[in-house]
């Protein structure tokens, strides 16, 4: 490549790089050893890492190849996976363990023939989301008249799971679906109402969206649109790119590419023997292990006090809106629009 068309693509990608809070610790303390870096990155390397950064991981990018080792410049011993997702993503990672390769990477499955180097593309990372300190449980007296009253059932509410209306439908797994090798099926929800017909899942992963330029999987605007609220509305607008949701050795993991967070639960997200329901909220460009396979063991039934039984294979996600003691929802029925994750019991 011409030596004025790399330096194109480097100023391309440096007008992409995070603002940051402070000087002290902003691009330019990282541009001697990135700019060091983008000198090792063959030519076809910088040219996919352009790609990645310019459609901020709207498309599922190749790897971009980088050889193993500190980039030397200001900011000494960062890997260049870190100084990338550092540059373009989260000015605030420093460690490698805060950072999870995405399941269609290729570093991650170790698929390389060349062990000197890694992959790099700051689009094939996520970080790692961590339960947070549960604030105070949520109080209609302490916000005011904001919130309007919803009737709640509570011994009822989640057997309606699998009502749609006013008819039972049963949406767990039947041994047909085993026997054609779907690992899941998803149901996706508007409030007490099912929408769409389930979705068998064969890939090991799958894309769940409103809005996703490139790529394939569960597209939520093709569902029908007759009679939804104005907050379905609003919180389907806030879906865009939603999420990846993969099998992985030990589990299942959901990685958030929207712009707003989701709120998910699951039997293996609450600790043993918890009276309360444990609802993890994910930021954009974070990932959760939202079911672990080993934690379920030979769990019967799932159920939490007020709540009922529940399929103890299976994941909860509400897109933007939290619920549980801690949000004025107290249950997902309340939430405008989720999906519920049907798990093969043999995964």
């Amino acid at each position: 490549m011409f030596r004025s068309r790399r330096t194109g693509l480097v100023r391309r990608l440096w007008r992409q790089r995070c603002a940051t809070a402070g000087p002290e610790d902003g691009p330019s303390t990282l541009k001697p050893a990135a700019h060091a870096l983008f000198k090792k990155l063959k030519d076809e390397d910088l040219e996919l890492l352009v790609l990645a950064v310019e459609s901020r991981g709207a498309w599922e990018s190749s790897c971009v190849w980088a050889p193993r080792g500190d980039a030397r410049g200001a900011k000494q011993g960062l890997p260049p996976q870190v100084l990338l997702c550092r540059l373009f993503r989260w000015p605030d990672v420093h460690q490698p363990h805060e950072l999870k390769h995405l399941c269609y990477c290729a570093g991650h499955r170790g698929v390389c023939g060349d062990l000197a180097a890694l992959c790099c593309n700051p689009h094939h990372f996520s970080r790692l989301a961590v339960p947070e300190t549960p604030p105070p449980s949520y109080s209609k007296a302490s916000c005011g008249p904001s919130w309007p009253d919803e009737p709640q059932h509570p011994g009822t509410q989640l057997l309606e799971f699998s009502c749609k209306g006013g008819d039972w439908h049963d949406t767990s797994l039947s041994q047909s679906t085993i026997k054609d090798g779907c690992w899941c099926k998803l149901a996706y929800w508007e409030h007490r109402t099912r929408v769409g017909r389930l979705y068998a899942v064969h890939e090991a992963s799958v894309n769940v969206f409103c809005e996703l330029p490139w790529g394939s999987g569960f597209c939520l605007a093709q569902l029908p649109a007759a009679h939804r609220s104005r907050a379905v509305r609003r919180a389907r607008g806030k879906i865009g790119r939603g999420l990846l949701l993969s099998r992985e050795p030990g589990g299942i993991w959901a990685y958030n590419r929207s712009k707003h967070p989701i709120f998910v639960s699951s039997p293996t997200l609450s600790p043993p023997g918890a009276r309360r329901l444990t609802v993890l909220k994910v930021l954009p460009g974070y990932s959760a292990k939202v079911f672990d396979y080993e934690q379920v063991g030979g769990k019967g039934g799932w159920r939490l006090p007020g709540e009922g039984p529940s399929d103890p294979h299976s994941i909860r996600i509400s897109f933007a809106k939290g619920w549980g003691p801690c949000y004025s929802r107290q249950f997902i029925t309340s939430c405008p629009c989720w999906l519920e994750v049907l798990l093969n019991q043999l995964c």
